[in-house]
């Protein structure tokens, strides 16, 4: 009965995001009503493996009484002050305090500074707000153009969705807002050449970012903003030539670079921030989902020194902020999560065998008869399914075959998501090898059902 009454309610009342509300009210909505460790259940008692980490960000899985005390005790000190005005609290400083000393140093640059938000879509409208205000105070206020990435996802809002390269987001409220623009992804199992191999296209897909700097103009570009390994967009990871060569072009004309890490950062890719895993050397860095995960709305961006010394010593009042800018209790839920991730090694425990076991796992995919690649990074993974295993030959969009598989997935109690024709993960950094073992499981009956039913449709 719950279950009716709540997609009744839900239909009237809730607008979604990235929802078909038509097509919801004739489906209703699946109601989850309670999570513990990797699973959730939804209210008609079906359990279901969260392989997504909810969106992302759960990494220290559900059912974290530390961090529902973590809440409660500070909701009961102090549950809320703003930071306008001259004012700050304790937990924000010691998050602030704490981020500083989890972010490494490269090649001398390092972050001493965190500018506080709710959202890394908020977050990044901040990074534009703060790239603009940098090149102005340093007199050259036609540096204003930020380049990112088609298939980039950078958050809704007006800035963030312009910032993405989604063009189902910029079809919508006509984006992206004037001086943003968009390269090609490093997308090799699509965009690369016969003959080609990664490295080399690597190279050739970062030479797209100087191509279009000197497209526009070196004097007018002020940044280029990318996710480490793009999420939302498929777990799309580029080769490994890619990032040193982008550090190569940024350095060469002088430009900000801003490092998107709201998925990749806190252990996801087996290092607090993902920058370190690559080796590049960001002026921003995008946080949010995972500081908590995902407990309680929290984000931000990590400010580097090079931008930071700028605002403070030659800027005066930065006319920007929010309500929730350093929420005491969003603060100090991450500082327990935090300490989670210390004190059980969830980074080391992707980095090391827990995800050298994943990797080699899921790595086994690559022998199903419909999949054309399957790749992991740390603890995300994609695989993209194919019409013709060996000619590598697509379906089309009209097949979805992507929702064939998830619905497969939702159906025997997995939690997968399909961006077009690539299905993707990002489970929990708790796994354990048995675990492990059990999302392969369920995910290879997806992919044999999903099998099946496209035989039988006469797609293959």
């Amino acid at each position: 009965m719950i279950t009716k009454e709540i997609q009744a309610q839900d239909s009237a009342h809730f607008i979604h995001p990235f929802t078909d509300h038509g097509d919801l009210a004739t489906r209703g909505a699946r109601v989850i009503t309670k999570a513990d460790g990797i699973y959730i259940w939804d209210s008609e008692g079906e359990k279901l493996f969260d392989a997504m980490s909810g969106l992302w960000c759960v990494n220290v899985g559900y059912g974290r009484k530390a961090l529902a005390e973590a809440a409660y005790q500070q909701m009961m000190t102090l549950p809320f002050y703003n930071s306008f005005f001259q004012t700050t609290n304790v937990p924000a400083v010691k998050l602030a305090t704490k981020l500083a000393s989890l972010a490494p140093t490269v090649d001398g640059r390092s972050f001493e500074h965190v500018f506080y938000s709710s959202s890394g879509s908020e977050s990044n409208d901040s990074n534009v707000r703060m790239v603009r205000r940098y090149w102005d105070l340093l007199g050259q206020p036609q540096r204003k153009v930020i380049i990112s990435r088609h298939n980039a996802y950078h958050g809704s809002t007006m800035a963030g969705a312009s910032l993405g390269g989604m063009s189902g987001m910029h079809a919508q409220g006509d984006l992206p807002i004037p001086n943003i623009t968009h390269i090609e992804q490093p997308y090799f199992f699509e965009n690369g050449k016969p003959g080609e191999t990664a490295d080399e296209f690597g190279l050739r897909a970062a030479g797209w970012l100087e191509a279009k700097i000197l497209e526009l103009g070196a004097d007018k570009v002020a940044a280029f903003i990318a996710e480490p390994i793009q999420g939302a967009g498929g777990v799309i990871i580029p080769p490994v030539t890619y990032w040193p060569e982008i550090q190569r072009i940024v350095d060469k004309y002088g430009l900000l670079l801003i490092s998107d890490e709201v998925i990749c950062a806190f252990g996801r890719l087996g290092h607090w921030f993902a920058y370190e895993k690559f080796g590049y050397k960001p002026d921003l860095v995008t946080f949010a989902k995972a500081v908590t995960s995902g407990y309680i709305p929290l984000g931000g961006v990590m400010v580097g020194d090079r931008v930071a010394k700028v605002l403070i010593e030659k800027g005066g009042e930065f006319n920007h902020g929010y309500t929730y800018s350093g929420h005491p209790v969003a603060c100090a839920v991450a500082l327990a999560n935090l300490e989670i991730m210390e004190t059980e090694q969830l980074p080391q425990r992707v980095r090391g065998d827990i995800g050298a076991y994943f990797a080699k796992r899921y790595a086994e995919l690559n022998d199903h008869p419909l999949v054309g690649m399957a790749e992991t990074c740390g603890f995300v993974a994609g695989l993209v399914l194919v019409k013709n295993k060996h000619s590598k030959e697509r379906f089309s969009e009209e097949d979805a075959v992507g929702m064939v598989c998830r619905r497969h997935c939702f159906t025997n109690g997995l939690i997968m998501r399909a961006v077009g024709d690539r299905m993707i993960i990002a489970p929990p950094l708790t796994l354990t090898h048995a675990e492990i073992d059990e999302l392969m499981r369920l995910i290879r009956l997806a992919l044999d059902l999903s099998l099946q039913e496209l035989k039988a449709k006469g797609l293959l």
